[in-house]
């Protein structure tokens, strides 16, 4: 009989082993694909977007001239609004060209209309709000620090160039040359945009003042109003099936009907919220009191089920003690069991939140693709007020045709991962906290 050592390896052992490689070798390569598509994924978005956190700014001193801004000089708020905008961007276009000529810049080919060109339309509104705000400015020459055009602030990004700016009816080399004249005198110069977080959105002739102000409130609105409804719903729905619910076929309906809901895809809810909330009760379009509605029907699914995972985590003995020593069955779930399930219901109530925030479908259905420039009001009537969101705001820069508004949602959609990272890392440090192990 010939023996065989077990320290030798046999043909199949050799095949297994081989094969075990073999499998370790793909997953590593699928790991690492995956890895290398995630970092290109945020080298792109982080390249493109980052841009839009930063503007071109033209900084110079500008005379409130009372006859132009307050003709009857009684600095009446009501009469000075009369005064356009044209009037201020005539003046804008003054000072600048005042200030210029100081600096000893020399404006060639460049007329006074293409000087006018180079500032940001919105320019010249900034600056009517800020005088009809403090009337006590006209008479005054204050230092301002205008929006320099969409044109021209590409330029400095890379997006407009000298051969472009030849074929572009909206700006031409010698506006850039004078920019370049401009930047080294110190009147122009790249400074951080606070107002891409906080200023509403703009026109198409606009990107430059394009904002994520109006989104992010509306985002807001809506998330509060998913959770004051989505959260004690989904909970208390859970404890009932979970605790109190008798095992019969109606509510093995209940369940199987709950988890083909988590499935549905988001735009049926869409749907949904426009037939009840918009046609049937009459709620207004692109409100957050909507959007919170038809994202609270969305989100409940994805509460109640790891909500109910984290309740029959909680071993059975915890129960059995609290009743064996006369407590109701009310009062074990509530003094005992959800306590200790606290943890789990919390990280699914956060999670469900991040995947409401980001949904795009079922908010425009209902119309909250509109271009806002309002801010809504306060909570509760703010809550009717027309608004957008920031998934449905990066959808509509991503619509339109000027390069600078595909900058602006790529930034949009870095302060859109910001907020999903810092509401995972929130469930994440809540399950850590409160987290029991059996």
């Amino acid at each position: 009989m010939t023996r065989v050592s077990l320290f030798a390896q046999d043909a199949r052992t050799k095949s297994r082993n081989a094969a075990e490689k073999r499998f370790r070798a793909y997953g590593l390569s699928a790991i690492v694909v995956a890895l290398l598509a995630l970092v290109w994924l945020l080298v792109s978005i982080f390249g493109n977007g980052l841009p839009a956190f930063r503007q071109t700014f033209i900084s110079f001193p500008v005379t409130l001239d009372a006859a132009v801004l307050d003709k009857a000089g009684n600095r009446n708020v009501a009469e000075m609004a009369k005064t356009t905008t044209i009037g201020y961007a005539k003046l804008l276009a003054t000072s600048l060209e005042a200030e210029l000529a100081a600096k000893g810049i020399d404006l060639g080919e460049v007329k006074s209309k293409d000087l006018t060109k180079m500032i940001s339309e919105e320019s010249p509104a900034t600056l009517r709000n800020r005088v009809l705000a403090d009337p006590s400015l006209i008479g005054q020459t204050v230092q301002v620090s205008v929006l320099a055009s969409g044109r021209i602030d590409g330029y400095y990004k890379g997006r407009v160039s000298m051969e472009s700016a030849a074929k572009d009816k909206n700006t031409s080399p010698e506006q850039l040359a004078l920019a370049d004249q401009m930047q080294s005198a110190g009147v122009l110069s790249m400074q951080l945009n606070p107002g891409f977080l906080t200023m509403p959105d703009a026109s198409d002739k606009r990107p430059e003042a394009a904002g994520l102000g109006v989104a992010i409130i509306g985002s807001l609105y809506m998330m509060v109003v998913v959770l004051v409804l989505a959260l004690p719903i989904g909970v208390a729905a859970s404890v009932y099936l979970e605790e109190f619910a008798p095992k019969n076929k109606f509510t093995d309906l209940i369940e199987v009907n709950i988890a083909n809901l988590a499935a549905v895809p988001s735009i049926v809810y869409g749907i949904l919220g426009l037939a009840i909330f918009i046609n049937f009760a009459g709620l207004p379009q692109s409100a957050p009191i909507v959007g919170g509605l038809v994202l609270t029907l969305m989100t409940l699914p994805r509460i109640i089920i790891p909500t109910r995972a984290a309740l029959k985590a909680v071993p059975p003995s915890i129960r059995d003690a609290a009743l064996g020593v006369g407590a109701s069955r009310l009062q074990t779930v509530t003094h005992h069991v959800l306590p200790l399930a606290m943890p789990g219901i919390l990280t699914g109530t956060i999670i469900g939140l991040a995947q409401a925030l980001g949904e795009t479908a079922p908010l425009l259905l209902i119309g909250m693709v509109a271009f806002v420039r309002d801010f809504p009001g306060a909570p509760p009537e703010g809550l009717f007020d027309p608004a957008a969101a920031l998934p449905v705001q990066i959808y509509n820069w991503t619509q339109r045709g000027d390069p600078g508004f595909v900058e602006r949602a790529s930034g949009a959609i870095i302060v859109l991962l910001v907020f999903l990272i810092a509401m995972n890392a929130i469930a994440i440090y809540f399950r850590r906290k409160f987290e029991r192990r059996w």
